[in-house]
Formats: C-alpha cells, structure tokens, sequence
C-alpha cells in the first residue's frame, strides 16, 4: 500500500500558536479566579480542544458548568486568541517550505483542535489555503482528540483510506488520534520531547526534516 496524502495537526506543526492559546485560557479562567500554570497547561491540556481544555479544567477543579456557562468561557477564549492571534506573525518559519514542497507530490489536509475559522484565517492571511483540500477543525467533529474523529474525517474527505496516509503531530494525544484513525505518523519536537512521542513512527525537530526520503522511509516502515 502506498502512501496517498499528508494530514497536518496545526497548533504547534504549521503554527506556533500553542502559546497564544495557552494566555487566552488562562486569562479566560483567570475571570473566574481560577488559575492554569503553564506546566499544568503541557501536561494535562494541550492535546483538547477548546471545549475539552475547560471541561477537563473544570473536571479537575471538581466545579460543575452549566451550558450557558460553558458557551460564555468557550466565546470569551475565542475572542482573546484572535486578538493575539491577530498581533503577529504566526506560522513556524520552517511552514511554507514544508507546505510547498510536500503539496508537489500528495494531497494535503489538515486535522486540528482549533476552529476551522481560526485555521483558514490564518492560511488566508498568509496565502496558504490553497494548498490544502479538507481542513478538519474542532467545531467539524463530534469528539476532538485523542479520540480519532479528527483524523478519520480528514482522511474520508480526502478520499483515502487511514492506512494510506500520514499525520504530523506534536503532542502526545494528536498522535493517539492519527494512530486510532489508523495513520502512520511523524513526531515534531515543537512542543514535547521525543520521549513523549512515543505514538510516532519517526520523531523530527524542524518540519525542514521532513522530506519525501523521510516519508519514504516512516512509510515503508
């Protein structure tokens, strides 16, 4: 079986954003006088999307939300990361290269916890959206990661089955995604060390590494 398509996370891969959305949940839940360290942020968080990220919070801080509740603290993160979002350039210097270079031989997705909005909003303003034909975001699946949804959604849009693609991820639960839905995978060290990663067939530290030799090779693999 050959390898059909590449299926991109975002937040940490293409974009280095994973900081930006760290400060907009924690001055969220800082409202409400609750606090996220960034270490607690790394080790129990990142991997959710919006949705996950204050339920589990909450989960952990033994407080019960309510929907409208919910629906506040999600609109008012939102919010906060488009501003920051909208501050500064965004995407990892290393992105466009890997994009171009990798969209001459497959086709492209990508499978995120963010919004779909937030995702092409970002590629729109740096010429980029082009390049991908199915964007999975957060608000598009019923279960954001770790479970597979994403990644299973992305690959039946493209039109391929999981065993015929390849994720990049960042995290440890981005990669438990990819892996249930049936991808091999890539590991970047953007975010985690590669102990972390142990869900990845091959662990990169720059998205420079990753080549056609190198897909060629976690493929065969």
């Amino acid at each position: 079986m050959s390898l059909r398509a590449i299926v991109f996370d975002f937040d940490g891969v293409l974009a280095d954003t994973e900081r930006l959305h760290l400060v907009a949940l924690r001055d969220t839940l800082a409202t409400r006088s609750w606090t996220l360290t960034d270490a607690a942020y790394y080790e129990f968080f990142l991997g959710y999307d919006d949705r996950g990220c204050v339920t589990e919070f909450a989960r952990r801080e033994g407080v019960t939300l309510d929907q409208a509740t919910l629906d506040m603290l999600l609109g008012d993160k939102e919010a906060r990361y488009a501003a920051l979002a909208d501050a500064g350039q965004v995407l990892y210097p290393t992105a466009r290269a890997c994009i171009e270079r990798l969209a001459d031989h497959f086709p492209l997705a990508i499978a995120s916890g963010s919004l779909r909005g937030e995702i092409e909003w970002i590629l729109d303003r740096n010429d980029l959206r082009s390049y991908f034909s199915v964007i999975v975001g957060a608000d598009d699946v019923v279960e954001g990661k770790p479970a597979p949804d994403s990644y299973r959604r992305a690959v039946d849009l493209l039109g391929v089955d999981g065993h015929e693609a390849l994720a990049i991820e960042d995290s440890p639960w981005g990669l438990q995604s990819a892996r249930g839905a049936g991808l091999h995978t890539i590991g970047i060290t953007t975010s985690y060390a590669a102990p972390a990663l142990t869900d990845a067939h091959h662990v990169v530290s720059s998205l420079d590494d990753i080549t056609i030799d190198t897909l060629g090779r976690v493929f065969g693999a």
